[in-house]
């Protein structure tokens, strides 16, 4: 969720099960206000909330202090995402989130767990042998802080570059847990649009296999499939490891919130 999705949040609350996680979005046209109001929301609401830190978007160590302090004094501050941002040029001293990681700085605010981001598919921006070297600076600097870890991925639709990168994690002796991203039901259309806008991998066969047309681009679609063949491959694969979903709920919190719900009781 954003900073302006505490309504969605409310409205949502009644399918979200109670002590689920939710991720606080670190915008550069939202305030540390704004921030950190929905943060207290997700705990208020029975909720893990779980801010993200946008490395290039923090001026200074002091802002970067400011809103720890703040997150702790909601009881908000346990569990941070630590992302690199958008930023061509750092506004301050954090050039990546290693360079976060290893200054130090969380700890000192209550942080337990700190998540990192994983491309199974890459980055458009960023070389694979950087992407490799940083996640796994920055999960031994974790470890050598006491700091738990996980691993959250940009969403995708094919389950086979998930599980070749999840094989090539745990055979650098990375173990933490690992929340594959999942799109949430939303608009054929729009989900096209965010996969091309962060060059996720969306052909024809992928996405025929995720459930929805090329030429029905005004329909929804939902993960079905893609989740149904990870849990699949995962249970013939036990040196996966501890490996989890996280939804991006581009169609909104609560058709996704409420879609999760349909689908568990389907499984269960």
């Amino acid at each position: 969720m954003t900073g302006k999705d505490v309504p969605g949040l409310l409205e949502a609350q009644h399918a979200i099960p109670q002590g689920t996680r939710i991720n606080v979005t670190f915008l550069g046209n939202e305030d540390l206000e704004m921030r950190v109001a929905a943060a207290k929301a997700v705990k208020e609401a029975g909720f893990v909330p779980v801010p993200h830190i946008s490395a290039r978007r923090i001026g200074s160590e002091a802002q970067l202090r400011e809103f720890l302090s703040a997150l702790q004094e909601v009881g908000a501050s346990e569990h941070v995402f630590a992302v690199g941002g958008d930023p061509a040029t750092p506004e301050g001293p954090y050039d990546s989130a290693y360079d976060l990681i290893r200054s130090g700085v969380l700890p000192e605010y209550g942080v337990k767990e700190v998540s990192i981001s994983g491309y199974p598919e890459g980055h458009p921006d960023i070389s694979d042998e950087l992407l490799w070297e940083h996640l796994e600076k920055k999960a031994s600097s974790l470890k050598e802080q006491g700091l738990g870890a996980v691993i959250l991925t940009q969403f995708g639709f094919d389950t086979e570059p998930v599980e070749n990168w999840i094989d090539r994690v745990r055979g650098l002796g990375i173990d933490a847990t690992i929340r594959i991203g999942t799109p949430g039901p939303a608009g054929i259309k729009r989900l096209l649009n965010f996969a091309r806008r962060f060059g996720i991998g969306a052909n024809a066969m992928i996405v025929k296999k995720y459930g929805f047309s090329l030429t029905n681009l005004m329909g929804t679609a939902g993960p079905d499939r893609f989740i149904t063949d990870l849990a699949d491959r995962n249970a013939a694969n036990p040196a996966a490891g501890d490996v989890k979903l996280h939804f991006y709920t581009f169609g909104g919190l609560k058709a996704t919130a409420e879609w999760a719900e349909k689908f568990a009781a389907k499984v269960a």
